[in-house]
């Protein structure tokens, strides 16, 4: 199979490093693992508004329970709007994982277009990308308000590969998430499972087509025979 003409990327976990945001917790009082969890219910709510045909941002669902996990927690002193406030700014200063640079740019390099693709926000994946010095290396950079569903809806993958200019399967989507492989493989794209931290891809879901455990490796994969 050739190498897809377009890479669509997942940006929260797949691209970003969420570390900032857990120091940004412990700061405030929250104890270990609660980013974790809230980051699972941010996603269950937003999917489960998805499949039910309403929407809401990942910002007014991650606010709206941040808030409430906090104010249940004997070690956060601060009012919780306050503090959750604190955590989430840190979205605006989180970094890229170290495999990335090098991933992106194996990619550039061949002749792939770049396109990244968010259930939370265009314009903090913008600050991401220029912080890490990437963000020339991208075409286009997307968010789910415009199609107004959250992966793994087929609706953002479409959207995505019609603003790139090619069909579903001249694109692959990149994601550490097997939920948005499976999303994007039932859309019609390649999947690309990125299994940063040696994480099994699940038997139930549609199986990607290429996987690796840092990104350059699964560039090569994707670029190489399929």
């Amino acid at each position: 199979m050739a190498p897809p003409l377009v890479a669509v990327f997942d940006v929260n976990e797949t691209l970003s490093d969420l570390g900032a945001l857990r120091r940004r917790c412990r700061s405030v009082g929250a104890p270990p693992g609660l980013l974790d969890l809230w980051f699972a219910g941010v996603l269950r709510d937003g999917i489960a508004l998805s499949a039910v045909g309403s929407f809401a941002t990942f910002t007014e669902i991650g606010r709206c329970l941040l808030v409430e996990m906090l104010r249940h927690e004997s070690g956060v002193e601060a009012d919780p709007g306050e503090a959750a406030d604190q955590v989430l700014a840190a979205f605006a200063n989180l970094d890229v994982h170290p495999d990335v640079p090098d991933g992106v740019r194996r990619l550039h390099e061949a002749g792939v277009r770049l396109v990244t693709l968010t259930n939370g926000s265009a314009r903090l994946t913008e600050l991401l990308l220029e912080r890490a010095g990437l963000r020339e290396l991208f075409d286009l950079v997307l968010d789910v308000e415009a199609v107004r569903r959250w992966k793994p809806a087929p609706e953002p993958y479409r959207y995505a590969v019609e603003k790139a200019g090619v069909r579903p399967d001249q694109a692959a989507m990149i994601a550490v998430h097997p939920w948005d492989v499976d999303g994007a493989r039932r859309a019609g794209l390649t999947g690309a499972y990125l299994s940063r931290g040696g994480h099994r891809y699940p038997a139930y879901l549609e199986p990607p087509r290429v996987r690796a455990g840092t990104l350059p490796e699964l560039a090569g994969r994707l670029l190489g025979p399929m």
